[in-house]
């Protein structure tokens, strides 16, 4: 197997998990780099060399996918590109990073939950609220009823913050991701010192 092969190969081995589509047309412009480089008198080995490594060159091509989705779609599968490109990219960073976000999603989700079945209670005590007294509440109907939808409403608004933190802190790794993506890309083009 020839450089440009065996280059293709770990490339393409880096970009799973990709749409099918935007994987051949990555290979086919990498296809046109060596291509190019074959018709200026470069050999194969020389190109490969200069394109860097394959892995890694996925890795940021994985993130940048993940990252234009994102700005595309906004939904959970592209929330969810956008956070394994990114700890795909920025290994390192992560393992102190990770144990912060690990706590931050953890926590967000569990007053999501609480967000959730708040509402849900409120929503299944109301027309209980009208139909007889709630047990363990002295008050009349209309008062329960209140009650309830002041719950329901609490629990709804404990929701949609959640929501809203979550889009925000997706936003936040975008911005993280991109300032690696651009510090890893500065520094494969700076020259090396010794």
């Amino acid at each position: 197997m020839n450089e440009r092969d065996s280059f293709l190969r770990r490339l393409r081995s880096g970009l799973w998990g990709l749409p099918r589509s935007a994987i051949d047309d990555i290979i086919a412009d990498y296809e046109g780099h060596f291509d190019a480089g074959r018709a200026a008198g470069r050999s194969d080995a020389d190109v490969a060399a200069s394109l860097g490594d394959p892995a890694r060159l996925a890795r940021e091509l994985r993130a940048e996918a993940g990252l234009r989705r994102w700005e595309d779609e906004r939904s959970l599968a592209a929330a969810l590109g956008v956070i394994v490109g990114i700890i795909g990219l920025a290994a390192l960073d992560l393992f102190v990073v990770l144990p912060v976000l690990v706590s931050v999603v953890s926590t967000l989700f569990a007053f999501l939950l609480v967000g959730l079945v708040t509402a849900l209670g409120g929503g299944l005590m109301l027309p209980f609220a009208f139909i007889t007294n709630l047990p363990g509440f002295t008050g009349d109907r209309l008062q329960a009823g209140l009650l309830s939808l002041g719950v329901m409403s609490g629990g709804a608004a404990l929701t949609a913050l959640c929501i809203l933190f979550t889009i925000g802190l997706v936003n936040l790794l975008v911005r993280y991701g991109r300032a690696h993506y651009r510090l890893i890309a500065r520094g494969s083009n700076a020259p090396l010192r010794d």
